[in-house]
């Protein structure tokens, strides 16, 4: 469930989550506020994992519960999801990037190897575990919320090839929208962007938008209305990866730099 802080940084150690949030920019010539502390941003990507899978299956248990209508559950539960993320993205933000997202940290590991800017090597090897660590400790939480067992694997079997289709749609277009954020320097607006994206996102795809492999993870633990079932799992987050690819190569395709007057040639 996102592009990189680093670019609103300066080229520091920041990031993105389900997605980055804003940072406040110095004056010029003031001095850059300080990065925090690795273990802080870590904090930040396990607790906001945390909450959010606890978001998305809360939401989905509370639900259930309200209605027998799958529509009407669909709908809370993505209502729930939109607004939760935002507000998780826009407090977290400054800390992490918020990326909440494996296929966000990845990515963005990626860019920065190819010059760009974003988290390093250290930072991927403690950001990827503790949105996973993170991901089933919110599903753990909102189950035991609801008296559910806490640790019961879902059996919610997703493997069909079109849900598969829909996890690269929905991947692909959440790399683009936050990488193309990035790109155009509107990180500023990835509260509301990434939010509004992924509540779209659960309606437009069949596969309702994991478009995270943490997440997919930590909802394979509860076998409630947002769970997936183990066995669906390596197929969600293959998918997740094939679209991580292709959302950059869209960001490549799309946000390239025009040449300037200067450089085009005259007549």
């Amino acid at each position: 469930m996102t592009a990189t802080e680093a670019t609103e940084r300066d080229d520091a150690e920041g990031g993105a989550t389900a997605s980055p949030g804003p940072v406040p920019q110095p004056a010029p010539g003031a001095t850059p506020p300080p990065t925090p502390p690795l273990t802080a941003r870590a904090a930040a990507e396990l607790v906001g994992t945390a909450a959010l899978v606890a978001i998305v299956v809360g939401s989905g248990i509370q639900a259930t519960e309200l209605t027998k209508d799958v529509g009407l559950q669909l709908l809370a539960n993505s209502t729930a999801t939109v607004f939760g993320l935002g507000v998780l993205i826009l407090l977290l933000g400054p800390v992490s990037g918020a990326h909440f997202n494996p296929a966000v940290t990845l990515t963005e590991w990626w860019t920065a190897r190819r010059g760009g800017a974003g988290v390093t090597s250290r930072e991927v090897l403690v950001y990827v575990p503790a949105q996973i660590v993170g991901a089933i400790a919110g599903a753990v939480l909102a189950d035991a919320m609801f008296g559910e067992p806490l640790v019961k694997w879902s059996t919610h079997d997703r493997s069909a090839g079109h849900l598969l289709l829909g996890e690269v749609v929905a991947t692909a277009g959440l790399i683009l929208l936050i990488f193309g954020l990035a790109r155009t320097d509107r990180l500023r607006f990835a509260p509301v962007a990434v939010a509004s994206y992924i509540g779209a996102a659960y309606w437009f795809t069949s596969s309702t938008s994991f478009a995270n492999p943490a997440v997919t993870i930590g909802r394979a633990f509860t076998d409630t209305f947002a769970g997936i079932a183990p066995g669906s799992v390596p197929g969600f987050i293959g998918m997740q990866i094939i679209g991580s690819v292709l959302g950059l190569a869209l960001v490549a395709l799309i946000f390239t730099s025009g040449r300037s007057k200067a450089e085009q040639p005259a007549g």
